[in-house]
């Protein structure tokens, strides 16, 4: 029935990446590393992630008719990605600047470029696109209303995965389609800030992520994943809550990694597994990326997950 896995609606960007000995502080310049240009974006990450897992894949986005651009389109095609869904021109390709620290933490600037003006018709134009994908993800480095006519084109019986970065207030009907809805733990707390009036905020000043999930099942998403670094990631939906431990492994750079882990999650829900068993597999992903420099360079295959041997417990439900 389906053609593809997975369909990706998202941001495409040219990476500059620079190494620092620590991120600069208000008015402070520091010295890093020579720049290096590497493709990436959110939804360039998340295709070429699943492509390499052995997902058939396939990307809808926008890109500049220019030297980056055409280096986002050779990565694509070079991991398996069908691009028939690319739109070029009209504006720039988008550019992240980065900076990565000695730790593999980095901290990110966006100029969304031809990212913006992906629109809701680019979205009605690709309808056979989303027609053939049993699983569609997406993210906020393209406009909100973007978001939604995705939303409204899904076909019966597909699923929808969101990522809300950078984190907005979400509408409704883009909330209730989640499933699930991924968010780290900054993530996490705009939503909530944003979607509630403080005297009516579920979670309160709690610091636990099982309250949190609570409180943004309690918007309407089907589904909510919650990542949290080193302590693993946590699932729930309207029966359990279950925690996910990580994958201990020396982290070089964490640039991409959380794309790398919604697309192996998305990937892994639309060939059938449970929620928790595809958040443990999607943290195996997200281990092996942390061990490498840069984003999509960092993707492993299905077979280098395979060898990675984590020695870490099973998931594990959570009292509710």
């Amino acid at each position: 029935m389906y053609d593809y896995d997975l369909l990706v609606v998202g941001s495409a960007n040219a990476d500059l990446v620079i190494g620092v000995e620590r991120r600069p502080g208000p008015g402070e310049t520091v010295l890093g590393s020579d720049l290096s240009v590497h493709p990436g974006g959110k939804g360039a990450n998340q295709a070429v992630a699943a492509a390499r897992l052995g997902a058939r894949t396939a990307l809808l986005a926008r890109v500049g008719d220019d030297a980056h651009g055409r280096l986002l389109l050779d990565s694509q095609r070079s991991a398996g990605v069908d691009t028939a869904g690319v739109r070029s021109g009209g504006a720039p390709t988008g550019v992240a600047l980065i900076t990565v620290d000695p730790s593999g933490d980095n901290s990110i600037v966006v100029s969304p470029g031809a990212n913006a003006r992906l629109s809701p018709e680019d979205v009605r134009d690709a309808a056979p696109l989303l027609a053939a994908s049993r699983v569609v993800s997406t993210q906020l480095e393209i406009p909100l209303e973007t978001v939604t006519e995705v939303v409204r084109g899904l076909a019966p019986g597909s699923r929808f995965v969101l990522n809300p970065s950078p984190p907005v207030e979400l509408p409704a009907e883009i909330l209730a389609a989640c499933d699930p809805l991924i968010v780290n733990e900054h993530e996490a707390r705009v939503v909530l800030g944003a979607a509630e009036a403080p005297s009516a905020d579920p979670a309160g000043d709690s610091d636990e992520p099982a309250d949190w999930a609570r409180a943004l099942l309690a918007l309407g998403p089907r589904s909510v994943v919650i990542t949290l670094g080193e302590r693993g990631a946590l699932v729930a939906d309207d029966r359990t809550t279950t925690l996910v431990p990580s994958v201990r492994v020396r982290a070089v750079d964490t640039t991409g990694a959380g794309d790398a882990f919604t697309a192996a999650l998305a990937w892994r829900l639309g060939a059938g597994e449970e929620l928790a068993a595809a958040a443990a597999y999607a943290a195996r992903v997200g281990a092996v990326a942390v061990t490498r420099a840069g984003a999509q360079v960092s993707f492993p295959t299905a077979a280098e997950v395979a060898s990675l041997h984590d020695g870490e417990s099973s998931a594990q439900e959570v009292s509710r």
